[in-house]
């Protein structure tokens, strides 16, 4: 049984992180800590884990190294951009590892990072970081100390599109993404923006051409492909909760059928059981991923226009963010990955 913490507990991954965690079969959530709601019982924030079978009877912390060095042996950190790279140092020095639900250790290359974000204190840490996309890079994520857990938006577009450029059967310069996203993708600290009359009956682009998830995106994609990639990406926010739906528009390199795509994401996903390819007969939809830590994946092959349609859903919260966290621990501590993921997804 291996001891768990999760520093910043009370924000949107990372009350989910305690939910998953919670009903974890190999591991004891021993340590919860909150910058803002310190003494505070965790139940008390989130009334629905009161209780019960998968009740959470514990009391939020203030941070501090020693604290949960002593009762945590796995810290997964769910804090604000910024924050991580000034303690997780002190963590991995003193034996402990880490996954960071942050940008913050998500880049190969700093300047990338600080173009992006601000100038970063933690740069040889960085370096090895292994990046926590956990179909791609479970063999490296076996052997990490520190793993920058991905973004929700390039995860949803990472895994349609790694196994195409991979095998160089896309354009490269042709890439487009389409992505929605539901509203606590934006976090839980209040924002004018997500005020429920600024949301509801509302559907728009942000940070359109400038979001910060792009150069995150880029760097993944042109090192799978070997070469420069810049993609065109465009978010959207809509009216729910949560749930991501990504659709990528691609002029393939060479004649392609619809049965070599098929063949070819299946194939490179074999074994992987959080990566569900959708029959002919239906496209990925946010309401069958619910929940889940699954990426739905579907395709259309457009003849006339000679382009590639691939979409993908997620739920933001899991696959997007707490659940791949704990896939990626899984895989650390070479626990099956599925272990404390498979829950019943719900129908409606």
């Amino acid at each position: 049984m291996t001891t768990v913490g999760v520093i910043g507990a009370t924000g949107y991954a990372g009350a989910e992180l305690v939910r998953i965690l919670s009903g974890h079969r190999h591991v004891e959530l021993t340590i919860l800590t909150s910058r803002q709601h310190v003494g505070m019982p965790f139940a008390r924030i989130y009334p629905s884990m009161a209780g019960g079978a998968g009740g959470v009877d514990m009391v939020c912390e203030e941070y501090t190294a020693d604290r949960i060095c002593d009762r945590a042996e796995m810290i997964f950190t769910a804090l604000p951009h910024q924050l991580p790279m000034k303690i997780i140092p002190e963590l991995v020095q003193r034996g402990r590892r880490v996954v960071d639900l942050s940008a913050d250790f998500r880049f190969r290359e700093v300047s990338a990072y600080e173009s992006a974000y601000q100038p970063h204190t933690a740069k040889e840490l960085m370096g090895q970081a292994v990046y926590g996309l956990s179909e791609v890079y479970a063999q490296q994520i076996r052997e990490a100390e520190v793993v920058g857990n991905p973004g929700c938006y390039p995860t949803s577009l990472l895994l349609p599109l790694i196994p195409l450029l991979k095998d160089a059967l896309l354009n490269t310069e042709t890439l487009i993404a389409d992505s929605k996203s539901g509203v606590s993708g934006a976090g839980r600290s209040p924002s004018l923006t997500t005020l429920f009359c600024e949301v509801a009956e509302s559907f728009k682009a942000y940070k359109v051409a400038q979001h910060r998830h792009n150069p995150e995106m880029d760097e993944v994609l042109s090192h799978e492909a070997g070469r420069p990639v810049h993609i065109t990406f465009v978010p959207h926010l809509v009216p729910m909760s949560r749930g991501m739906l990504t659709t990528l528009y691609a002029t393939p390199a060479r004649k392609i059928s619809a049965d070599e795509i098929r063949g070819r994401i299946t194939s490179f996903y074999a074994g992987r059981p959080f990566v569900r390819v959708c029959p002919d007969d239906s496209l990925p939809n946010t309401l069958h991923v619910r929940g889940t830590n699954f990426c739905d994946i579907g395709f259309r092959l457009d003849d006339r226009n000679n382009r590639l349609i691939l979409i993908s859903a997620i739920d933001n919260l899991v696959k997007g963010a707490a659940g791949q966290a704990v896939q990626n621990m899984n895989i650390m501590l070479g626990l099956d990955e599925t272990e404390g993921l498979m829950g019943v997804p719900f129908p409606i």
